[in-house]
């Protein structure tokens, strides 16, 4: 079972939200309905993608847009989140997906679940590890100790991360201790 998309909203140097879609766009449009001038940064937790959304109207209209109903568009099968989209392979690619038992998508499918199982630590650890770098270039790219502190979280030393984000905001400082939790593998 894959687990839900997070997200977190900050204002200035302040998290004012996180949590699942729903509660965090709750909590970023009560701010918005207090000060439409407020500037927000959301942001993806599992990619570090800033994210954005359009305040403006009810509560329900904002839930509305950020949850809109999907549409038939064409090929695949929408109810089973399936979406069809363009590859470009090598004449032999195809030629050897062909050839493969139950079609060529289900092939790649197979592929892609497989590779997805090797390595699958390493695979999050590196992701987690992209998703800070984005967010900490957004939030943090100014503060002292931003450039060393990516170096130490790329080389794996998590006690120099933490100790050069000791000085940092309180807010960033916690976001980034907990989201570090997936980029520092656990010696075993």
């Amino acid at each position: 079972m894959e687990q839900e998309q997070t997200y977190s909203a900050f204002v200035g140097e302040e998290l004012i939200a996180s949590g699942p879609l729903e509660k965090m766009v709750m909590g970023v449009k009560s701010e918005f309905d207090r000060d439409a001038s407020t500037l927000f940064l959301i942001f993806e937790d599992e990619t570090g993608r800033q994210v954005d959304f359009d305040l403006r109207g009810t509560l329900e209209q904002v839930l509305a847009r950020a949850f809109p109903r999907p549409q038939k568009t064409g090929p695949g099968r929408p109810k089973l989140g399936v979406t069809s989209r363009e590859i470009s392979l090598l004449p032999r690619h195809w030629a050897w997906l062909e050839g493969q038992p139950h079609g060529a998508s289900a092939a790649l499918r197979r592929l892609i679940d497989d590779a997805r199982k090797l390595g699958p630590d390493e695979q999050r650890s590196r992701q987690a590890k992209e998703a800070l770098v984005r967010m900490m270039s957004a939030m943090a790219g100014n503060m002292p100790g931003y450039e060393a502190a990516c170096r130490s979280l790329y080389a794996g030393d998590r006690a120099e991360f933490e100790h050069l984000i000791q000085i940092w905001p309180r807010d960033i400082r916690t976001y980034l201790s907990r989201r570090a939790n997936e980029a520092f593998p656990v010696a075993v």
